[in-house]
């Protein structure tokens, strides 16, 4: 009988080490095809990392790239060190380094890895991460990673963001110029929304060149027949995109949300934010060729998986977003002050978004009563004919209600502007912020309220959070909650952890701009990842504090004018310059240095100089009576910017020879989407106006009557 149990307890401890093994993966870092593009093990996205729940994670990550890297396992529960975020919770891995994560694994569902450095997320470093449940019955399913790629650098793309550059409205045709709006019958709308200081209706900040699923345009599965379930693991691995998804066969059946199981509902629609996941399950329903499309939110393309095989059933293409619409919706949400204005609306839940306005696929006969009833077609997420899932039709498929402890509760207004592309939490950044000390025990409870016209997908690392969306003690538990404009949103969580974990925007540029906190269990032991913390922290809070460039220089027929700036999220210097041809024309040149204030930035004090030198017939005389009398002039001044409605700019300075100078200005008017009217006039009796067609990103025509060196015509470069 002893040999017996002791034959039975060797089988059992056998099977249990089978089912609970260590996992080994290698993955491999390296350039693509162009200096920016990176790949994993040869490919983009890299390989699905496949596990079964109670295995050992053994992953070797080699970085054979010329600059240091990192891998961050987004929504896995983990000890703080393997986290991923270099400077933060893991050493980063140099160049022809290799570093080692091993972790046990104590979820199952769908999961993705990526770069937490700098852009290398967009770059191509990232891929899905697939966690099985024990005793799994084997069906039908398959790992479907969205992306979005541009044959830009990324940190290109961040700079053009950074500097208001409006080159990516004119590849995607969201302009929203003057001569558009007259051409709608909505110059109105257009007026407003400049009297207001708000640019174009934004939808998403970057072109993309192509929308991928796994690294393809169009990605087939012809193995599936008819009748055939097929579970869909789908992680959205974009840097900046939002996904709508729609299914040719029918219904889609959502059974899970970031890995967490959830009661399945069926819907025609549903948006997958950045870096969220969904199980979603769909029919085949005969033996012909189904199509699962992927659109991006503002609708510039797609990407799609076919299903099966035989005559293709194409799903239904989302049409243009009707942008004046959504102009007309943001006029009525916007303050003067830039704050938003939800009307009293309890808004939460992804239950109301305000952007099916420019939906022209929906019905829009109704008008919903009450205080919306000034708005022209605005709906809920769901009309009668099509189901469109939110948060609130997420149900747990077990209770989620936290232990009982004390309730540590926090406020953050998620905040910010697009003119300067500064994001914000509290209208702070990471690094003009502290770390927030939370202490193990305690139920941290964090309420949202979006007051930008931006979704945000904020992500917490290492937890998952409850959202509390009128399910009760069932409140769906997420890693990432996709927060709409004007939308207050509650989230909690057990502290559980120790060290740093992230919380951010998962919008790649709105992370790098500062949109974010930190969370620190006090009394944590020291990280071995990190020998010396302080040091580490100060690289984390440089992220934010990066410098853009940007240059413009005009060659045209009667001389050159420019202006050089350098900028991050609360500073700049700007120095510009006017070169005539000869002694009359003369030259100038001007320089700011100055801080923006608030939170809109719209003030912004400086100081400077201004040197010239022009052979003058007779005095100058401003419209003050005060008079130059020099060829030559240099002088210092300080003075102050303010931006006013209709986006002018007002400056006025004096200079140490005591002269006044009062100025309005602007730049970059949008007449039709490629041509832009510019003025000046100033009190010295200085005057300039002209226009500028956008050929490329980097070249302009351009021609301008400037009171000092005449008429020219020319191009003009841009940086």
């Amino acid at each position: 009988m002893k040999k017996l149990l002791s034959v039975l307890t060797l089988i059992m401890l056998a099977t249990a080490a089978i089912a609970q093994q260590t996992v080994r993966y290698d993955l491999y870092i390296d350039h693509g095809h162009m200096h920016h593009e990176m790949t994993i093990n040869g490919g983009s996205p890299g390989p699905v990392l496949e596990f079964t729940e109670g295995d050992t994670a053994l992953i070797y990550v080699h970085n054979q790239m010329g600059m240091e890297t990192s891998i961050h396992w987004h929504g896995i529960l983990l000890p703080n060190r393997y986290d991923g975020v270099s400077y933060l919770t893991t050493a980063p891995i140099k160049a022809g380094e290799t570093h080692e994560y091993k972790f046990p694994l104590i979820q199952n569902g769908t999961y993705w890895y990526h770069s937490h450095t700098m852009f290398q997320e967009q770059s191509g470093l990232y891929g899905a991460i697939v966690i099985h449940k024990k005793n799994e019955k084997p069906r039908h399913e398959y790992t479907l990673v969205l992306g979005d790629y541009t044959h830009m650098n990324p940190n290109t793309v961040n700079r053009y963001l950074h500097n208001a550059s409006d080159w990516f409205a004119v590849e995607k045709n969201s302009v929203q110029s003057y001569g558009e709006a007259i051409k709608a019958g909505k110059f109105g709308t257009k007026v407003t929304n400049e009297w207001k200081r708000m640019q174009a209706m934004d939808v998403s900040d970057v072109y993309y060149d192509h929308f991928l699923s796994n690294g393809k345009i169009q990605d087939t599965l012809p193995q599936y027949k008819a009748g055939d379930k097929v579970k869909l693991r789908i992680v959205n691995g974009s840097s900046s995109t939002y996904f709508w998804l729609n299914y040719s066969g029918g219904k889609m059946t959502v059974v899970a949300n970031d890995g967490k199981d959830v009661e399945p509902v069926e819907v025609d629609r549903l948006i997958i934010g950045v870096a969220e996941t969904y199980d979603v399950v769909v029919t085949v329903p005969e033996d012909m060729q189904y199509e699962l499309l992927a659109t991006s939110e503002d609708r510039t393309g797609h990407t799609a998986v076919l299903l099966g095989s035989g005559m293709a059933m194409p799903a239904d293409r989302l049409p243009r977003l009707r942008y004046f619409d959504g102009m007309k919706m943001m006029n009525g949400m916007m303050k003067m002050n830039g704050d938003m204005d939800d009307m009293g609306m309890d808004m939460s839940a992804q239950q109301m978004d305000m952007n099916t306005v420019m939906y022209p696929e929906l019905d829009r006969k109704k008008k919903p009563a009450g205080k919306m009833e000034h708005m022209d077609h605005m709906h809920m997420s769901n009309n009668d004919d099509l189901v469109t899932l939110n948060y609130s039709m997420l149900r747990a498929t077990e209770k989620t209600s936290l232990p009982t402890g004390p309730v540590k509760e926090l406020h953050f207004d998620l905040t910010g502007n697009m003119n300067r592309y500064v994001w914000t939490i509290n209208n702070k950044t990471v690094s003009e912020s502290d770390k927030i000390l939370i202490k193990k025990g305690e139920n941290v409870r964090i309420i949202l309220y979006n007051n930008t016209m931006m979704r945000h997908p904020m992500h917490l690392h290492g937890h998952f959070f409850r959202v509390l969306n009128g399910q009760g003690d069932y409140s769906p538990l997420k890693h990432t909650l996709d927060i709409l404009p004007m939308e207050r949103d509650t989230i909690e969580f057990a502290a559980t952890e120790s060290g740093d974990w992230f919380f951010h925007c998962h919008i790649l540029y709105h992370m790098m701009s500062g949109m974010g906190r930190v969370f620190s269990y006090e009394n944590s032991p020291a990280n071995p990842e990190l020998p010396n913390p302080e040091q580490s922290y100060r690289k984390i809070k440089a992220d934010d504090r990066q410098i853009h460039t940007m240059a413009e220089i005009g060659l045209e027929s009667n001389g050159s004018d420019g202006n050089l700036q350098f900028s991050n999220t609360r500073y700049r210097f700007t120095t510009e310059w006017r070169v005539g041809l000869n002694a009359e024309n003369g030259y100038e040149t001007e320089s700011h240095l100055g801080r923006y204030i608030g939170r809109m930035q719209w003030l912004f004090p400086y100081i400077g100089w201004d040197f010239r030198y022009r052979r003058e017939k007779q005095p100058e005389k401003n419209l003050f009576g005060q008079v130059n009398t020099r060829n030559k002039r240099g002088v210092l001044h300080a003075g102050v910017e303010y931006t006013l409605p209709m986006l002018l700019t007002a400056d006025a300075s004096i200079d140490t020879d005591g002269k006044l100078r009062l100025q309005l200005s602007r730049e970059d008017i949008p007449i039709t989407r490629r041509l832009r009217l510019q003025f000046m006039a100033n009190t010295d009796r200085e005057y300039m106006a002209g226009f500028r067609y956008i050929w490329t990103n980097y070249l302009s025509l351009s021609t301008h009557y400037d009171s000092d060196m005449g008429f020219g015509a020319g191009i003009t470069l841009r940086y």
